[in-house]
């Protein structure tokens, strides 16, 4: 089977559209750095408005109570010096006073040449609350600012002042020069703690199992590449330890693969060896044969036998110990022709174990057909040499084969009245090396035949199994049509095939 792809050949290579630093500890150290500034940057509208607003409320209550001077004057009138000593010292141009529905000018300056903007404290939206102290910097210069509130010291309905914003202008530019000091301040050292909390927690953890990640990758028997457990609790501590346990079973499986590749390698070259001798012993069988003596020819079939099981176990092993199974060529195949071939092969007659095939001759399966026929001589050979091994049977034994298509799928079974796969046998049943329930077997031809079916993009499963036999399915995707014209195909020396028309 071919190789799949490396994870370095499946990599593709990204293109980046802006720069972004590589390293996990810089990635922290800037996203740290522009969230606190976003956070910093939040607070200074809010500020803004509450300075803007206070200041004006100020200017509000001092000029509040220099309206109440007329009150208590003679003749409840002041003088113009006085009044423009009122309104200095108050910080504005006019004040006015509206009670029971009557609006009147208590204080008053030079007459107004430009038109103020409206500031009402009694009743602010959120937004033009947040929007005033901008609206305020970057307005213009020379503006007045009109501004009505609630009163504080008399009754009225409401108080309401002209004053310019020239100074309120100069304080907000140093307001905010001093929030903004402040702020960056408090954000850097928040940023910097943050930062390093979290390099301390998260990153340098991480930069340490990333670092034994690698070790262990260059040289996965370096001592060094295994990790240190911190004894943490969380999540860093259940991935340290999960990494541990995860070298220490690769360690493991490296080791067990390298002895199996050393094993493998010296069981090729005894299984070549031992072919060329038992090819030898074979030839030396058939000379015996050629001889007439009567006790030669009574026990040269058992060492015929015999010789027969050694080459067959000799080129199972061969077989599967092949680093690298070639890919399928899939195209159709008629599946009665290669049911004959390959019950030819298993020793199937009519005299022993009898294949019966279900199957027409214009059907066909989409496979490899040499890799095909091995699956079906494995499948075969399997159910006949588990029949003939059972003691006590009074019925012939029969394989029956049976084919089923649909949505593009062919589902080919085979049915025998054998003696069933133990129980204990069942779980391990494809396994290689394991599955084998005979002396003589190396539980290699299950195992081969389920590794050429995978390989199509099958698979072959035990579907059912008891003291009455056992079913198998093989299934190959690609479902080709019947053929259009039928092929006559003899039937093999052993016996007859039974077929559909």
């Amino acid at each position: 089977m071919a190789d799949a792809p490396s994870p370095q050949a499946l990599r593709k290579p990204h293109r980046r559209r802006f720069f972004w630093p590589g390293g996990l500890s810089t990635r922290l150290l800037i996203l740290t750095a522009l969230f606190v500034a976003l956070g910093g940057a939040l607070v200074l509208p809010p500020a803004l408005a509450t300075f803007e607003e206070q200041w004006l409320l100020d200017r509000v209550r001092a000029a509040e109570l220099a309206s109440l001077a007329p009150e208590v004057a003679p003749e409840r009138v002041v003088s113009e010096q006085l009044a423009a000593q009122l309104l200095e010292g108050a910080g504005v141009e006019r004040v006015a006073v509206q009670e029971q529905g009557m609006r009147r000018l208590v204080l008053g300056g030079r007459r107004m040449t430009t038109t103020p903007y409206l500031v009402d404290l009694r009743d602010q939206a959120p937004g033009s609350w947040l929007a005033a102290p901008f609206q305020t910097l970057f307005g213009g210069e020379g503006r007045r600012v009109r501004v009505v509130a609630e009163p504080r010291f008399r009754k009225a309905d409401f108080v309401e002042i002209v004053a310019p914003d020239t100074e309120l202008k100069r304080d907000l530019r140093q307001f905010l020069l001093r929030l903004m000091v402040v702020t960056a301040f408090v954000s850097t050292m928040a940023g910097v703690l943050v930062y390093l909390s979290l390099n301390f927690f998260l990153v340098r953890p991480m930069q340490r199992i990333t670092r034994s990640m690698e070790r262990f990758r260059a040289d996965p028997d370096d001592p060094a590449a295994r990790i240190e457990l911190s004894g943490r609790r969380d999540e860093v501590g259940r991935a340290e330890v999960e990494l541990d346990l995860m070298q220490g079973d690769l360690r493991t499986a490296l080791n067990s693969r390298a002895r199996l590749a050393a094993l493998g390698e010296a069981v090729a070259k005894i299984n070549h060896d031992l072919r060329n001798m038992l090819t030898s012993a074979q030839i030396a069988s058939e000379r015996l044969a050629a001889l007439k003596d009567p006790k030669v020819s009574q026990a040269l079939p058992r060492l015929e036998r015999a010789l027969d099981r050694a080459v067959k176990l000799a080129t199972d092993v061969l077989t599967y110990g092949k680093t690298q199974e070639a890919a399928p060529d899939a195209g159709p195949v008629p599946l009665l022709a290669a049911l004959e071939m390959a019950a030819e092969e298993a020793r199937m007659s009519d005299e022993g174990v009898r294949l019966v095939v279900e199957v027409g001759r214009a059907e066909q399966v989409s496979a490899d057909p040499d890799q095909l026929h091995r699956i079906l001589v494995n499948l075969l050979r399997n159910a006949r040499e588990a029949i003939e091994r059972q003691q006590g049977r009074e019925s012939p034994g029969e394989v029956r084969v049976s084919m089923t298509q649909a949505d593009d799928v062919s589902l080919v079974r085979f049915a025998d009245n054998g003696p069933g796969v133990p129980e204990r046998l069942r779980e391990r049943l494809f396994q290689p090396f394991a599955s084998s329930g005979r002396p003589d077997g190396a539980g290699l031809g299950l195992a081969i035949a389920r590794e050429l079916a995978q390989g199509h993009g099958g698979d072959l499963t035990l579907v059912e199994s008891s003291p009455r036999g056992s079913v198998f399915e093989l299934k190959l995707p690609g479902a080709p049509g019947p053929l259009r014209r039928r092929r006559a195909r003899p039937a093999p020396e052993g016996g007859e095939l039974s077929a559909k028309p």
